[in-house]
């Protein structure tokens, strides 16, 4: 996967950005590669990809010392600086990525939240730092528009995960059964309370949103808007599917658009 910096303005989020500062979309564009390199080591894995999150906890701690010695160390030693980005927005994303790797199951929803937390709120906070948006309600905002984000991507990708014989599911399904096609009723139930979860997350995401400064907010309506899209047209298919349900270029724009005219009308 291509993960160089500005590898976000070739995909359909690139407007969110068209109204941001220069230096807030360089930030984001070299987080962003950050969070893609991380996925590409745990879903790509080399031949010791625990040992490549561990050489980035190393690292991210050069970073925190003033002692960065990769290129893309040396962009984000910039973006903390200017936009003091607490360290945690990168090792608890390593530690997700660790679980990934590990295998690591959630028996219930409470459990995922641990993991949820760690591969997609964290990252909607780092996303408010670069934006400026900090305290006790952008908190909030990242927690419930990232678990909402991670939620429809699981189900989304329930097989391509079984695949790599990962299962998020809080459910009793292994990822053989799942490809297998055993235990439909549990699987359609559990995807079916996924996607009920991901719905009300939503819905706080986007009753929070008015509360923030509107332009501020477009990288979240427009993150949020398609997502919930993708999410509306696998529940239209009943959650009856054995391939990745995505939504199309033309879908992505309009929900790019609506994000627009919501944000500035």
């Amino acid at each position: 996967m291509n993960t160089t910096p500005n590898s976000y303005k070739k995909s359909s989020f690139g407007p969110a950005f068209f109204f941001l500062g220069k230096r807030q979309r360089q930030a984001l564009a070299d987080y962003y590669a950050f969070c893609r390199l991380m996925d590409d080591i745990a879903d790509e894995p080399c031949e010791n990809p625990q040992q490549e999150l561990t050489d980035w906890e190393q690292e991210i701690a050069r970073i925190y010392q003033g002692e960065p010695t990769t290129n893309l160390g040396k962009l984000l030693a910039g973006d903390i600086k200017d936009f003091e980005i607490p360290q945690d927005r990168f090792l608890l994303l390593i530690e997700g990525m660790r679980a990934d790797l590990e295998g690591k199951k959630y028996k219930t929803y409470e459990e995922l939240g641990w993991y949820l937390y760690r591969v997609a709120v964290i990252v909607g906070k780092a996303t408010l730092d670069i934006l400026g948006v900090r305290g006790k309600e952008a908190d909030e905002l990242a927690l419930d528009l990232g678990t909402a984000v991670q939620l429809t991507n699981i189900v989304r990708d329930v097989y391509d995960d079984a695949k790599m014989g990962r299962v998020y599911l809080p459910a009793e399904l292994t990822a053989k059964e799942i490809l297998a096609g055993k235990k439909k009723k549990v699987l359609y139930d559990a995807l079916r309370e996924t996607a009920v979860r991901a719905r009300r997350n939503y819905k706080q995401a986007f009753d929070k949103m008015p509360n923030f400064p509107r332009l501020k907010m477009l990288p979240c309506r427009i993150m949020g808007y398609v997502y919930a899209q993708n999410l509306a047209k696998i529940e239209e298919r009943k959650f009856k599917f054995t391939k990745t349900i995505k939504l199309s270029k033309p879908e992505k724009i309009r929900k790019v658009f609506y994000a627009l005219y919501k944000t500035l009308f």
